[in-house]
């Protein structure tokens, strides 16, 4: 078990901390917590939301009673942890890394003082956890990258990054959804999009899931992009 406290955070939610550090068995007990949280369909209670250490429980104050809500989830956080391994999947995803996709492909080859072929080889050798989604729709923080290889976010973020670019930013690694501006080194480029509205699961990637790039070459992209850009 985890130290952990039940913060009022305002009027209308509570904060449920654990120990500030990007761990995966404290962003899995976030997890777990928050999926107990849902299950218990507590008065009042209008969303649960994940971070790396955190659950933040937003209620509607006319009709959460804000003495029981506490209490309910005092309960919940002393709970001897349930296992919810069968609630994280596995799921592959397909990179074309370098070219016109990894423009700071050769950037992060220069920071770790190696070939981008090598980059490329360290980046795909790690199973990854969706520590938290999040920043727009879909963009899933995974980590954690090979140190070898974990170039700080540029010093002058983009205006614009195209959707379904694949970037490195420190320990993290993210597929962004859509074309919005980011600052972090951008080695390739998914086919697939994290996020889509129209699909029964709009959501590509949730918390907790575990993850594995593969590498496509650019016919292949082009031959299965989502995105219209081919």
């Amino acid at each position: 078990m985890f130290p952990t406290r039940v913060l009022p955070a305002g009027d209308a939610a509570w904060l449920i901390e654990l120990p500030e550090r990007l761990d995966a068995e404290v962003n899995a007990r976030a997890i777990e917590i928050a999926a107990q949280i849902e299950e218990a369909s507590i008065s009042g209670v209008t969303d649960v939301v994940v971070g790396y250490r955190t659950v933040m429980v937003y209620v509607d104050p006319r009709r959460a009673e804000w003495n029981g809500t506490r209490q309910t989830l005092e309960d919940i956080v002393t709970q001897s942890p349930e296992r919810v391994a069968s609630r994280t999947r596995l799921v592959d995803l397909p990179i074309c890394y370098g070219g016109a996709f990894g423009p700071d492909l050769a950037d992060v080859a220069v920071f770790a003082g190696t070939e981008p072929e090598e980059v490329i080889a360290r980046h795909l050798a790690v199973e990854y956890r969706v520590f938290v989604v999040g920043f727009v729709p879909g963009f899933a923080y995974m980590a954690s990258v090979d140190p070898s290889i974990a170039a700080p976010r540029r010093s002058s973020p983009r205006v614009t990054v195209p959707a379904g670019s694949l970037g490195i930013a420190g320990r993290q690694t993210g597929i962004y959804p859509a074309a919005t501006p980011g600052g972090w080194n951008l080695i390739g480029r998914c086919p697939v999009r994290p996020y889509d509205p129209r699909r029964k699961e709009p959501f590509l990637l949730r918390a907790g899931d575990r993850v594995c790039f593969r590498r496509i070459s650019e016919a292949e992209y082009r031959a299965t992009t989502e995105w219209g850009d081919a």
